[in-house]
């Protein structure tokens, strides 16, 4: 299990830098682990390769429009504040990356918007890590309003522009529900109420999950010996009806098709004894390795990942490395797009 058979050369203009429109217009490999065949393909094709009683599961977390920009009391020097993850609900305390930290001390100010929004810094977590607590007289659902109104899209360095406006939408899945990533589930992205509704018409569920994914996601692996490698805890929930309707297809031996990897981490981290789906309100830091064996999901719908990536790695492990490893140079051979905003691969 080594990283290096996970390095490869991707050309910048595989990077998808917008998400396709129509998102039924995006291509779609298709890999068969039996037979190792590969297909070329469009969402529009999704629906054929499954069948009444099958189940797909998609991540209905929601990307907060966490990536404030501010100014330092005083000085009124510019100031970038990314919110990773709310620590305190009472005390109103955030884990969170700034920019520049060099000149953000401990007691600092920054004023956000107008000064409707004003963060204190209370403590120093790392080189660029702090902990603020934001200052605020509203409610919660206030506050959320508040972020929506002057944050923006946490757009990854990848993306090599600044947010728009139209990230609003375009970051976003229709599966959109409960905030807390910083990262968009992007194998959901594709899905479209025109394709939900032909899923349904062939009686194939789709049922939901919540992960909400931090920057653990976009992570590049550093260590050669992936053994060592410690993944982010993320925070999953997984409701007894979602679970009700996995293990009906599961006892009905039908496809529990992932919609992503974060989804593929939620539900390989809650099986019973019994290798049913759990409900569950947990944490999870499980790094799904090319030795996971797999107890529900027999089929993963995901995206094109970058080299080196913990994701990577989970595909690899889902649909056999040598297998992943093939179709992704063959990807690139054919000009697929990668990464959040690019096409998707069906492992069937």
């Amino acid at each position: 299990m080594k990283l290096s058979n996970f390095k490869f050369e991707l050309p910048a203009h595989n990077i998808a830098q917008y998400p396709m429109h129509p998102k039924e217009d995006a291509r779609l490999m298709v890999l068969h682990k039996d037979s190792g065949q590969i297909e070329h393909k469009t969402l529009k094709d999704l629906p054929s390769y499954f069948s009444e009683g099958d189940t797909l599961v998609a991540n209905d977390s929601k990307v907060l429009p966490c990536k404030l920009y501010g100014y330092k009391e005083k000085t009124n020097a510019k100031v970038e504040v990314l919110l990773l993850r709310k620590l305190n609900n009472e005390n109103a305390l955030w884990d969170t990356i700034v920019e520049p930290a060099r000149k953000i001390r401990i007691g600092n100010k920054i004023y956000f918007g107008n000064g409707e929004l004003v963060a204190e810094i209370i403590d120093n977590t790392t080189s660029r890590g702090r902990t603020l607590k934001l200052l605020f007289d509203g409610t919660e659902e206030e506050f959320y309003a508040l972020i929506d109104q002057i944050g923006h899209m946490p757009l990854p360095n990848q993306i090599e522009r600044p947010s728009t406006l139209d990230d609003r939408t375009y970051y976003q899945t229709i599966f959109a529900q409960n905030i807390g990533s910083i990262v968009l589930p992007a194998a959901g992205l594709h899905f479209t109420p025109y394709l939900l509704k032909y899923l349904e018409l062939q009686n194939i569920s789709v049922v939901s999950v919540t992960l909400h994914i931090g920057l653990g996601e976009l992570k590049i692996i550093d260590m050669e010996d992936l053994t060592k490698v410690k993944a982010s805890s993320e925070r999953f929930i997984i409701t007894q009806e979602s679970a009700d309707v996995v293990n009906q297809s599961i006892a009905n031996q039908k496809k529990v098709c992932a919609i992503g990897t974060s989804v593929l981490r939620a539900i390989e981290s809650s099986v019973s004894v019994s290798c049913k789906l759990k409900a569950n309100n947990n944490w999870t830091n499980k790094f799904i390795l090319p030795s996971c064996s797999f107890k529900i999901c027999n089929a993963l719908l995901t995206t094109f990942h970058l080299p080196s990536s913990i994701s990577l790695v989970s595909v690899a492990a889902f649909g056999g490395e040598e297998l992943v490893l093939a179709a992704y140079a063959e990807a690139i051979d054919k000009h697929y797009r990668f990464f959040l905003y690019g096409d998707a691969m069906l492992i069937i």
